[in-house]
């Protein structure tokens, strides 16, 4: 619909514009809840959405008979009834005045419309008065709130205000601020008789407009009484005597208010606040007595071009005619209509989407005739033809001016302009009376105000579930509503706001409770009238203006004042397009603070639940024998050591820990320590803040394990759980959910004991983390103290020094927590949880044994004297082999294979400890023979570590790592036992035999499990681990071959596998090129192992042969030398380096390096060497030189090469530095070389 051009000036007629309604006209009346009718013309566009209605459905109006006498009552007279609403239920009707906290009573009903979706909220008669300020003499007094976007509007009686004044003393820097400025000779403003007339005659038109000929049957049986109405009725009535929210505060249980009986005609009740799980309930219905209660039989949501109003009004709809619903007016024939007449019957239909305008004239109350009127003529009508767009922009500059200037939510702002004035002033009355020292907190506004924003942040939190972006908003709202408080006065609303800000913080789902409550009553008592507003605006627009002085002469202009907040110099500026533009933007600095640290975020949860609960503790008025406690004084956090206790300390600590952890089922129907009554509103608040606490610390604990600083997250975690503690000595019953959340803080505090006792070193730093606390904490802690004595959990949260006592702690810890996931309570709910739990459960199990196994391994190897095992070696495995069982129960229960297998191969190290305590001594004190609890220990640590391989299944299996260890340390235990077996032989009473069977079924076993395919850390530990064990076979079987006497086909069997692992042990130590050492003693013995062979050979060709075999042996310790050689030129370098730098710093410090080299090991290997060399040498020369064939070419330049070497070797110095030694070795090794073949493995060697 868009706008046409050609308007006219105020007051001139548009001949050729006419209003048309576009789609189907309804009065709302009858339809459903927010129906929505729109109403267009090509000037303006209006829509009407009918939010809630008290009244019937219309239905017709009487038509009264001409001559019918008005002044005469009707049978129906005053009695109530549904059609008129308030119109007629009072004595003549009141004033048409609304209540001052009107608004209010709308804006709690339809909550989710103020803040965002509404501009203004008031009563339609309030929007009359603001559009007809250009048009009218008339004053205009309003208040003016802002909550959001929104501007809430009320009429704000002088004249009442006054008289309450001079009766109750409040007000009185208000009147003494009018008269220096705006009317110094201030008086009361009296009715005429006129008045009364007009009231009584329009009343009596009503009543006989419902049934006709006053032939009307009384709908309700309690008719208001009484012929009169004093005229100070009109001034009590209007104004609540007092606002406090004591009468709420005080009671325990909401009280039931009788419901109107015109609410079964509502359309739809829509509370103020839906209730919120998380939020306590806050006010009781006893509050709507107080005013704040919904007045009006219809509220409509208006739309008026771009302005969203929520707009109430009482104004009776009757149907009739062509249109379901009509307004019925009535109007002197003598008094013709004026413009404010026309705009007042066009607003109101236009809100009330009535179609037609239904006139009856009269002439001294005789009925006339009757004159229908469709309402988008009402603007052309003759002598009051006035412009809708210029109303239209009235309504944009007035709406624009109040958003520029109302901008501080909270403040109660004064629209005033003086009766006959073109200036309208607003002031802000909070300032001015803020300003007024000597009478603080005197605004009756301030709690209601306070009140709104409390509820419009809490219906914010519903919406702030799914959309972030409100708790900007929401914090900016609570935040005022707590600035405007006396803490005092209204402790819940503070405590509960407190409470709301701390939920913004999310930290986790919030638990059940109760969530607020909506103000919602019905019926009112001011009526609906339009002559009185005829009167005034008739008044106005005369030159007399006698009867206004209350409000100021026209005459004598207004002083300039500096107290205004802004002016409009002219009413005329009004009506220009787009004057007042709105630029402010309400809450400029509203943004979340989101960018905040985990730790910061906690703080300000802590900082607003402290408030919180300072505002309950004083609102308590139980005279406590507990001792004042002084907030500068901390409450000492306990610290001992818990090694000192004993075990029976313990124990009660634990019983009382499982105690509290678990569901509570007392009854509670007395009052708590510090005076609460159960089910009050202090009773259910501590609830939620106690929790809240709990839970900011439980975070706050979290985040310092996580930056491992462990004294600090154990102090956390004590306060969480101190807070827990206070919430069951309150509650009667603990909500799943809660009980939850209590098993993650006990877990967590396993948790936190479990790191401390693994970083003993950093006790003193942790000591100090622990013993500090803020000024919060101390007030919390204190308003903890009110009710418990917070002792249930310090066996818990202490910290000790003995290690031991806290790993135990830990899993006392974690077995609370289990026991609590496992309640019936829970059991159901928590299955993810509970695994968890049960992990931890597992670990800390493991912890235990692994400790309690170490303690045992350290008393082992202090023993300077190898003796039997002592009783408390017994009980350190007993304890360590319990606390596996426990921990591979727990895995297997949740299904941990992986872990599963750890504890298994940590119960196989622990029976390796036992294995080794138990080895035998002889009388020297020297190693005895391989005893049988050995062997037993030993094959036990074999079935669990093949247990463990078998609960793994593979190593593809997900966890190579773990499977990687197992089969090491099986591999080592196979390899141990082979070696004690081979060195310490249990020939008292085992065969030789025997013992050779078991050692090479170990040592094979072992060499299964070397890995020497797969590339890893530990390969080239494989490959060592199985040349050594072929070195150690071959040395077996070499002494069998030595020994062996009579059986040829036994010897020879050991003698081929002597040379099969001799080769083998050879290949992988030659690979390995870090063991020379072994390489060079293997190759010696497998020299030995030749001679020995060619000592038992007769022939000189067979000699011969195994000599030269010896030879090439023999040649192949070149790369054993080369090694050597290379590893002592290294550590030369690496001296003379050191040397040089030490010299330049500090010559009295010498570093050596550290050498991998066993030198003596090389120089006892090197005494074999030579002798053995050299033996060979000459044997090989003699049967050379001897032999009685004709030697070859070829036979006489080895025998020239070995005649050169000998010689050398026998001038060799054998004082010589050992690199020179070996360098000797290595060049004669050399000349044997290419006679040899042993090139490939010299050339590798040499690599570096």
């Amino acid at each position: 619909m868009s706008a046409s051009a050609g308007d006219g000036e105020p007051g001139t007629p548009l001949e050729n514009a006419k209003e048309e309604m576009s789609g189907p006209a309804c009065s709302g009346e009858n339809g459903k809840h927010d129906s929505a009718i729109c109403s267009g013309s090509s000037e303006i566009k209006s829509r009407a959405v009918v939010k809630y209605s008290a009244a019937p459905p219309p239905t017709s109006y009487a038509l009264l008979q001409e001559k019918t006498d008005l002044k005469l009552p009707p049978a129906n007279w005053l009695r109530e009834n549904p059609q008129l609403g308030s119109a007629g239920t009072t004595i003549l009707g009141s004033s048409s005045k609304s209540k001052p906290f009107s608004s209010f009573g709308m804006a709690y009903e339809f909550i989710d419309c103020i803040g965002d979706d509404v501009d203004v909220v008031s009563d339609s008669e309030n929007i009359k008065k603001l559009l007809k300020i250009p048009y009218s003499k008339s004053h205009v007094s309003m208040a003016v709130h802002r909550v959001g976007r929104t501007l809430l509007l009320d009429e704000l009686d002088i004249q009442e205000l006054f008289m309450r004044s001079s009766q109750t003393g409040d007000w009185t820097w208000l009147k003494e601020f009018y008269q220096r400025l705006i009317d110094q000779k201030w008086q009361r403003k009296k009715k005429s008789k006129e008045h009364w007339y007009q009231k009584a005659i329009l009343s009596k038109f009503l009543y006989y407009s419902i049934n006709g000929d006053g032939a009307a049957e009384p709908v309700s049986d309690n008719p208001n009484e009484g012929e009169e109405e004093n005229e100070d009725e009109e001034y009590s009535s209007s104004w609540p005597t007092a606002f406090t929210s004591s009468d709420a505060e005080e009671s325990d249980a909401p009280k039931q208010e009788s419901v109107p009986m015109d609410s079964k005609f509502a359309l739809g009740q829509v509370t103020s606040v839906p209730k919120e799980q998380n939020l306590p309930t806050l006010f009781n219905e006893g509050e709507n007595s107080q005013g704040l209660r919904n007045d009006f039989i219809r509220n409509i949501m208006w739309t008026f071009e771009d302005i969203h109003m929520l707009v109430g009004s009482n104004m009776p709809i009757f149907g009739g005619g062509r249109y379901p619903a009509v307004s019925l007016r009535l109007r002197d024939n003598n008094k013709p209509i004026n413009i404010l007449t026309g705009i007042d019957y066009w607003l109101d239909n236009l809100m009330c989407n009535v179609p037609e305008l239904v006139m009856c004239f009269h002439v001294n109350g005789i009925v006339q005739k009757y004159e229908m009127i469709k309402t988008e003529e009402i603007p052309h009508l003759e002598k009051s033809t006035f412009s809708t767009r210029v109303v239209k922009d009235i309504a944009q500059n007035i709406l624009s001016f109040l958003k520029s200037n109302c901008t501080k939510e909270g403040h109660t702002y004064w629209l005033f302009k003086a009766s006959g004035s073109d200036i309208v002033k607003l002031y802000d009355l909070t300032t001015l009376c803020e300003e007024a020292e000597e009478e603080k907190c005197q605004n009756p506004f301030t709690l209601p105000v306070a009140v709104l924003l409390y509820r419009v942040a809490s219906n914010l939190m519903l919406k702030a579930r799914q959309n972030r972006k409100h708790y900007g908003t929401i914090r900016t709202l609570l935040l005022n509503c707590v600035k405007l408080l006396d803490q005092e006065r209204h402790p819940q609303i503070i405590a509960s706001a407190h409470y709301m800000l701390s939920e913004l913080f999310r930290l986790d789902e919030p638990p059940d409770g109760d969530g607020g409550e909506s103000l919602r009553a019905g019926g009112s008592e001011d009526s609906y009238s339009d002559e009185d507003r005829e009167e005034e605006e008739e008044e106005d627009l005369t030159e007399d203006s006698d009867d206004n002085g209350s409000y100021g002469d026209r005459r004598s202009p207004p002083q300039d004042d500096s107290k205004a907040v802004a002016v409009i110099r002219s009413v005329g500026e009004l009506s220009v397009p787009e004057k007042y533009k709105s630029t402010h933007q309400i809450r400029p600095s509203c943004a979340f603070p989101v960018s905040q640290d985990k730790e910061e975020r906690c703080r300000h949860v802590l900082s607003y639940v402290m408030k919180g609960l300072k505002a309950v503790d004083g609102s308590i008025k139980k005279e406590s024998d507990l001792p004042a406690a002084d907030p500068n004084t901390p409450i000492p956090l306990k610290y001992e050591d818990g090694s000192s206790n004993g075990a029976c300390a313990a124990e009660k600590g634990i019983s009382l820990l499982l105690e509290r952890a678990g569901p509570s089922h007392a009854d509670h129907k007395h009052l708590s320590r510090s005076g609460m009554a159960p089910g009050s509103w202090q009773h259910r608040m501590k609830l939620q803040l106690f929790l809240k606490a709990s839970k900011a610390y439980y975070v706050l604990s979290d985040a310092a394990t996580n930056l491992l600083k462990y004294g600090r997250a154990l102090r956390y975690i004590k306060l969480s759980l101190q807070c827990y503690d206070a919430y069951c000595s309150v509650s009667g019953t603990v909500h799943p959910r809660v009980l939850q959340f209590h098993s993650q803080g006990l877990s967590l505090c396993g948790d936190i004991q479990l790191m401390l006792a693994q970083n003993g070193n950093n006790r003193a730093a942790y000591l100090e983390e622990y013993s500090y606390q803020t000024k919060e904490d101390q007030e919390i802690l204190h308003s903890l103290h009110r009710e418990t004595s917070c002792q249930a959990f310090n066996m818990a949260t202490d910290l000790a020094t003995d290690p031991e006592y806290q790993l135990f702690v830990s899993s006392k810890c974690y077995e609370a927590a289990y026991e609590l996931l496992a309640s019936d309570a829970l059991k159901d709910r928590t299955s993810e949880q509970l695994a968890q739990v049960l992990k931890r459960l597992g670990n800390i199990r493991n912890e235990m044994g692994v400790y309690h196994m170490n303690q045992a391994a350290a008393v082992q190897t202090e023993k300077e004297v190898k003796k039997s095992v002592s009783v408390a070696e017994q009980e350190m495995w007993k304890k360590s082999f319990s606390f596996f069982e426990k921990g591979m129960k727990d895995f297997e229960a949740i299904g941990d294979r992986t872990n599963t297998s750890l504890l298994l191969c940590n119960t196989g190290r622990l029976m390796r400890i036992c294995a080794q305590a138990h080895c035998a001594v002889s009388g020297d004190q020297s190693r005895g023979e391989f005893s049988p609890e050995e062997a037993l220990y030993y094959n036990k640590a074999i079935d669990y570590y093949l247990r463990a391989m078998k609960s793994l299944g593979s190593r593809g299996g997900g966890h190579p790592a773990v499977w990687d260890s197992v089969n090491w340390e099986l591999s080592t235990t196979y390899f141990t036992l082979a070696t004690l077996l081979q060195d310490y032989a249990p020939l008292s009473r085992k065969a030789q035999e025997q013992i050779e069977r078991e050692v090479t079924e170990a040592m094979m076993k072992s060499l299964k499990y070397c890995d020497l395919q797969t590339e890893s850390a530990r390969q080239p530990l494989y490959q060592y681990r199985a040349a050594t064990i072929h070195h150690r076979l071959a040395s077996m079987y070499h002494s069998c071959f030595r020994n062996q006497v009579g059986d040829e086909h036994l010897r020879k069997q050991h003698r081929s596998l002597a040379e099969l692992h001799y080769s083998k042990a050879v290949g992988l130590f030659l690979s390995l090129r870090d063991a020379p050492c072994e390489l060079l003693r293997t190759l010696l013995e497998r020299v030995a192992f030749a001679e020995f062979t060619m000592a038992g050979q007769s022939s000189s060709a067979a000699k011969l042969k195994s000599l030269t075999g010896a030879v090439e042996i023999m040649a192949e310790t070149r790369v054993a030398f080369q090694l050597i050689r290379k590893e002592l030129l290294e550590e030369q370098t690496e001296l003379t380096e050191a040397d040089a730098a030490d010299s330049a710093q500090s010559p009295d410090v010498t570093s050596w390096p550290a050498s991998g080299l066993n030198l003596e090991e090389v120089m006892k290997l090197i005494g074999v060497f030579e002798p053995s060399f050299s033996f060979l040498l000459l044997q090989l020369i003699k049967l050379m030189t001897t032999i009685k064939r004709k030697p070859s070419n070829k036979d006489e330049e080895l025998l020239k090469t070995y005649k050169n070497v000998y010689s050398k070797l026998l001038r060799a110095e054998k004082s010589a530095p050992l690199v020179s030694r070996v360098e000797v070795y290595v060049e004669l090794l050399q000349q044997l070389t290419p006679q040899t073949g042993s090139d490939d493995a010299a050339a590798a060697a040499q690599k570096p």
